[in-house]
This record gives C-alpha cells, structure tokens and sequence, in this order.
C-alpha cells in the first residue's frame, strides 16, 4: 500500500515540470527507477543524466539539440556530405508547399523527439490533417512536455522537411547511436526492424555484441547482424562532433555504406529507461566523468 502510494505521489509530482529542476529530477528519477537520486554524488548512468539536465548548461547544447541548427555544426566539423538532403523549413505550417516536395519525404519537428512523419506517397498524404498535426508538434516545449531536458528549452520550434532515406533490401532504416563519453564513442546502441519488429542490442566499435541492453521494453537483437562497412567511418565522425563534450549520443545512418547524420541529445530515453543487467547501469555510469563545479550548486555554462 505504501509503495502504491508512493508511485501516486510520485506520478503526480512528475507532472508539475514548473517545479525548480533539482527538484524535479529527483521524483523523475525515483518514479522511473525506484531508486532515490543523489544530485551531490549521482553513481549511475541515468542519475548522471538528471545531474547533466540541472548543471550542465552550456549554450551550445541548445544549438547541437536543434535539428536544424545543428547541421551548421555538424558541416563545420565534419562536412556537408554527411547531411541529409534539406528540402524546407517553416515557422509557419501555412506556407508549406506539398506541391513543391517530391512524392518521399519525411517531416520532422526540430524542438522534440518522436514528432516524425514519414510520407511515401504524397498523393495520399491529408495535408490539412497534417498541418494540424504539424501545428501540435510547434505547440510543445520539450522541456516542459518530458523531463526538464534543459538543451531544448529555448529552441525556436520550427518544421523541417527531409529526403526520405531508403537502404537496399530493409524495410527500414538502422540506428546506429554511439554513446561518447568525453569525446570519445565507447559502446554502439543499434535498433533494428523498427517498422515491423522493433529489436535492440549494443555492440562495442568493432561490432562485436555486448552482454547488455537498453531497456527490457525492446526485443533484444539476438542473432549476428551485418555490419555496416562504414562503421569506423561512423565512429570516427561521432568523435569529431562529441569534442570536448563529457557526454553526448551522437546517431548516424548507415546508407549503402555512406554514413548520414541523424542526431545529437544529451538524454537517452530523458533517462526513463535502464540498462540491463542492473550492474551495467553503474559500470556505464562510470565511463561518464562530470565535469568539475565550483560549488554543489553551481551551473556550468561552458565547454572546458
């Protein structure tokens, strides 16, 4: 009963995101890991992310956060080629012109996560259905729809219209997200089949699988998978873009071979879901150094 109660309390709480962030953090965290957080020495993976959500607010993090933003970061640093073709953006759903896009395409909303939508034939496309859902997706704050992810806070929302990306003989598209711990891709998280039969595993950088998950909500991938021949070419590109970052998850698309970047966040999962075995959750937590602050209470606003 009073773990029942507890889980009430703690739902409730979770919803007030206008609560002050290191206060916040402290029921996200419980409610999703049972486990209380200790923001002066957090230990694991997830508790580390809260920490990073409260203290680590370097104005570049809004900028890498943004979809759109940060593809001047990511031609600076390592070259257009590895963008994917841009057809459009809008701050206003009104002047989107279907007629102008080609019959595949995908929308993204750039302030959020999982505000997608895949076209595969425009014809059938409801555009006035779509401006309004398109018209939610501005609506939304991030850090006030999930868990106080701090870096897209201050995003301009806007909608941005892709080339829609097809590999030979898949269904659907391969995440690979390399998890870079100061600078540096330690460990693979790769999801499969995400249309049909959603599967996950981790793999360390020569594609070997790993004895651990993240989250037990995903089918694990539990027969080898091919790997992609660009795979030191992915890792290589991740390290250049996760410079001096003490941790970023950088995502990349592997396309017959040419390496496509997807992403940058600085909050897997908006630290929601686990590693397994339950010790990996430490053992991860370790390779995520925090950088030093004056003081207990103090934000860091810049990159050392």
């Amino acid at each position: 009963m009073i773990k029942s109660i507890r889980k009430f309390t703690l739902r409730t709480l979770r919803k007030m995101r206008f609560l002050p962030s290191k206060l916040y953090v402290k029921y996200h965290y419980e409610y999703f890991s049972g486990k209380k957080l200790n923001l002066e020495n957090p230990i694991e993976f997830n508790a580390k992310i809260e920490w990073y959500k409260v203290f680590y607010r370097p104005k570049i993090l809004t900028l890498l956060a943004d979809k759109h933003a940060v593809r001047s970061y990511v031609e600076k640093k390592i070259g257009a080629q590895y963008l994917n073709e841009l057809y459009a953006v809008y701050d206003n759903v009104n002047n989107i012109d279907f007629n102008k896009l080609p019959n595949k395409f995908v929308v993204k909303a750039n302030h959020t996560n999982n505000h997608n939508l895949i076209v595969t034939n425009k014809n059938k496309l409801d555009t006035k259905k779509a401006k309004n859902l398109f018209n939610k997706w501005l609506s939304k704050n991030q850090y006030y729809r999930k868990g106080q992810e701090w870096a897209y806070k201050d995003i301009k929302p806007k909608i941005i219209i892709e080339k829609f990306l097809k590999e030979n003989n898949k269904n659907s598209l391969v995440d690979y997200k390399f998890y870079c711990f100061n600078g540096k891709p330690k460990f693979i998280d790769v999801h499969i089949d995400r249309d049909e039969d959603h599967k996950q595993g981790c793999f360390d950088l020569e594609f070997n699988i790993l004895p651990f998950g993240k989250s037990k909500n995903y089918k694990s991938i539990s027969s080898d998978i091919e790997k992609p021949s660009n795979l030191q070419e992915m890792a290589m590109l991740s390290e250049k873009l996760a410079d001096k970052l003490p941790f970023v998850r950088v995502d990349f698309y592997s396309i017959n071979g040419k390496s496509i970047f997807g992403e940058m966040t600085f909050y897997p999962s908006d630290a929601r879901k686990e590693f397994y075995p339950e010790a990996y959750n430490k053992i991860i937590g370790d390779y995520f150094i925090l950088p030093k602050q004056e003081n207990k209470n103090h934000v860091i606003t810049k990159v050392n």
